[in-house]
């Protein structure tokens, strides 16, 4: 199989969607989080912000899956794409000089955001283009 340079990421709090793709091929992994995802509730008069911390075994088990990527476009609702984000700027500073931008992306089809991965790097390529 023909190596991937561009990528994808949806990610939330819950689940990564990892894409990576050239002009003719399509490989995609999936790696969970093994946290309950469940939402914290903060009540009045206690102690703590009522937010669970970054989970930083699934963002270690994402970064390695992404360690082969080329470019990468990272996706996803809410916070977990930031917080992936500082995380990999912080323990894989390689990996970080690929990411390509952080958009905020509710919960597409696997079609669609493939579709959104393809036409983000068409122009993407161009821009950046060797002249």
């Amino acid at each position: 199989m023909a190596p991937h340079y561009h990528a994808i990421l949806w990610i939330d709090h819950r689940e990564a969607k990892i894409f990576q793709f050239s002009t003719t091929d399509v490989s995609r992994v999936v790696v969970q989080s093994h946290e309950s995802g469940h939402h914290l509730h903060h009540k009045a008069n206690t102690p703590g912000s009522g937010h669970k911390g970054v989970d930083s075994e699934f963002f270690n088990r994402v970064t390695k899956a992404l360690a082969d990527v080329g470019t990468l476009l990272v996706t996803g609702p809410s916070t977990a794409k930031m917080e992936l984000n500082n995380y990999i700027a912080e323990n894989s500073p390689d990996l970080a000089k690929r990411i390509a931008a952080v958009e905020a992306l509710d919960h597409p089809s696997d079609g669609a955001l493939l579709a959104l991965a393809r036409k983000f790097f068409k122009g993407n390529d161009r821009m950046h283009a060797q002249t």
